[in-house]
This record gives C-alpha cells, sequence and structure tokens, in this order.
C-alpha cells in the first residue's frame, strides 16, 4: 500500500510509514472501512478482533488518541489514551498488537 496514497491526516501516514519501519510492510491489516480523514483502525492479522482506533481529531496539534479493542468488548479502552506522543501511540500499539 502506498501509504502517501490514502486520504488520511499526514500525522496518520507518518505513524504508518513508522509502523511499516519498525514491523514490516503486511504486519496489521488496515482496516479500509474507516472514512474519518484523521482516523484509522488496525488490526491483528490473525484476529480482526484484536485491534488499535488510531485518531488525530480532538487531539493537540502532532498528537494521538488511541482505543485498544480486544476480542472481548468489556475489555476494550475507550478513551484512555489520548495526547499521546508519535512515540508513545506505536508503543501502546506494539504491546497491544505484537505481544
Amino acid at each position: 500500500m502506498n501509504v502517501w496514497a490514502i486520504d488520511k491526516d499526514t500525522p496518520l501516514k507518518l505513524l504508518l510509514l513508522e509502523l511499516v519501519h519498525r514491523h514490516g510492510e503486511n504486519a496489521l491489516a488496515l482496516n479500509t472501512q474507516e472514512q474519518h480523514h484523521q482516523a484509522i483502525e488496525l488490526c491483528a492479522l490473525d484476529d480482526p478482533k484484536l485491534a488499535a482506533y488510531i485518531f488525530t481529531f480532538a487531539q493537540t496539534p502532532g498528537r494521538y488518541g488511541i482505543d485498544l479493542k480486544y476480542p472481548i468488548p468489556a475489555h476494550n479502552s475507550i478513551g484512555e489514551n489520548e495526547n499521546l506522543t508519535l512515540e508513545q501511540t506505536l508503543e501502546a500499539i506494539a504491546i497491544h498488537l505484537f505481544s
């Protein structure tokens, strides 16, 4: 996928490029149904119910929010991780989707 060709906010594109750099091009699946310009949803390849919804809307410029989704919806972490730096967001994704 050409990250620059998708219709998303530039900070989200930078996040995707860094994820590709750190974990490889086909390490995660991108939910292509997410229509918001300032949001993406990534999921584990082997379990689409294990996902991370990353957004830049309602955040300080250059910061991210991330909602962590689990196979059991009662365990979801929604609205608890906001105004994170790029590095904090990458760390949350790595822990949630790669460990």
